[in-house]
């Protein structure tokens, strides 16, 4: 069982784990810290998920081993290998209803992304044996991504990322990060998945249009501001280390159309699935036909990915079409009328992430229909739903539309050095760790892909 206390918004995380790791890292001599990083990381994994560390411990040294400058032999031992785990987990361990390691896609995909980097050139030079290895297990980007290239991670000028530097400026950037994801986490996106299991107490079919539309609009935003906290505090976290920022999330809901919200949304994963599988295969270059056949295969790869259960793939193939309507046959009227890209994601995103949240079938079609009341002969439930539900939950919702407006978050970041605004984040901070204490924080969404 996850010890949830180990998460990166936990208390025996926060004030046990980091403040003593990070007091050893530093005080590691800077020629070896790839190494107590390394054995770091799989503490922390231990820790956090110890039936399986010897599975990431396992991949890792096999993956190390393998390395080879263009090997051909190598590269496709080490990814098929790496393939066939993540297949057995996905298939054989979903089908017998078992919680899958934790990280173990994201960390598979960054040791394929390395072996075929390394083996096109991409990677000039085979890295240091404890350089490669700290990368596979780099805690921050362990348990859920981002899925960072090598390349990003080191400087591809410099011979070794041995003697990494850490600089003040990093360490406190890094720190404001960690506790803005910490308060996004508790004080915003577990607050806003209350109102998703109230709904759910409900009953699917209890409930009338206006409330199903506005649970759509919830979970949205629950998931977003779920995966996203994650996200800063893991960036937060490396920047802590010495490593650089990476963006896993690009204001996703002020996108202009499904395409472009993709472009947004889980960015690493998407630039993972594109210049592995996409741009492979061809991409957009080879005519509309092949590119809608490339789009199917990605789309169909992004939906076992997520799970085995037929709404991933439901999921996934509504995304499919509506990327093919936007990029192949709608293109020219979205052009003259962009507010209809703006209308796909304000709408047809929140149904698709109804599909993807709902596995059981009958649930899943209860609430279809009662946001499209239409197709049915359903009874219909009073409104006045709706007003009792966001009696308590209007103030999380009002912050999860307000925060989803990127001026405002430019803004926050550009005055990030003002005394008031740190002041700020400090009490949310200790008001959000008052809060994990007096109440139990949820786990992860994204935790078990």
């Amino acid at each position: 069982m996850t010890d949830s206390g180990m998460l990166f918004c936990g208390l025996g995380f926060l004030f046990r784990f980091l403040p003593i790791f990070f007091l050893l890292y530093v005080l590691t001599p800077a020629r070896y810290r790839n190494i107590s990083l390394f054995f770091g990381s799989l503490i922390y994994y231990a820790a956090l998920e110890p039936h399986f560390v010897l599975v990431l411990f396992g991949f890792t040294i096999l993956n190390a081993a393998l390395a080879s400058p263009q090997s051909k032999v190598r590269a496709f031992a080490a990814v098929a290998a790496d393939l066939a785990l993540l297949i057995y987990c996905k298939y054989h361990m979903g089908m017998a209803g078992a919680a899958l390691p934790i990280g173990i896609s994201f960390y598979l995909f960054k040791m394929i992304s390395f072996q075929l980097d390394l083996y096109r050139g991409t990677i000039k030079e085979k890295p240091h044996f404890f350089e490669i290895t700290e990368y596979f297990v780099l805690f921050p980007q362990l348990v859920q991504g981002p899925i960072a290239r090598y390349r990003q991670m080191y400087d591809p000028d410099a011979s070794s990322g041995l003697g990494r530097p850490l600089s003040f400026e990093a360490v406190e950037d890094g720190l404001m990060l960690l506790m803005t994801g910490v308060v996004m986490k508790i004080l915003l996106a577990d607050r806003l998945g209350l109102v998703w299991n109230q709904i759910r107490r409900i009953g699917y079919d209890g409930i009338s249009t206006g409330l199903a539309w506005l649970g759509a609009a919830d979970y949205s935003l629950w998931l977003y501001y779920d995966f996203w906290s994650y996200s800063l505090m893991a960036a937060g976290l490396a920047m802590m280390l010495g490593f650089p920022f990476i963006e896993n999330f690009r204001h996703p809901y002020s996108a202009s159309s499904v395409t472009d919200f993709y472009r947004r949304w889980h960015v690493t994963l998407g630039s993972f699935f594109k210049e592995y599988i996409y741009f492979p295969m061809g991409g957009s270059r080879k005519g509309p036909w092949k590119t809608f056949l490339n789009l199917l295969v990605v789309w169909a790869v992004t939906g076992f990915w997520h799970g085995i259960t037929p709404n991933f793939m439901i999921w996934a193939l509504m995304l499919f079409a509506l990327i093919v309507w936007e990029k192949l046959l709608a293109a020219n009227l979205l052009a003259r009328f962009p507010f209809l890209g703006r209308l796909h994601v304000w709408i047809l995103i929140p149904v698709s992430w109804v599909v993807f949240a709902l596995p059981d079938r009958m649930e899943l079609t209860q609430y279809l229909l009662r946001m499209f009341p239409f197709v049915s002969s359903a009874a219909p439930v009073n409104s006045s739903d709706v007003i009792k539900l966001l009696e308590g939950g209007w103030p999380q919702l009002a912050l999860g539309i307000l925060f989803c407006i990127p001026g405002l978050c430019g803004f926050l970041v550009k005055k990030k050095q003002n005394l008031l605004l740190k002041a700020v984040l400090l009490i949310l901070f200790w008001v959000a760790v008052y809060m994990a204490v007096i109440s139990q924080s949820n786990p992860f969404l994204y935790l078990n892909f």
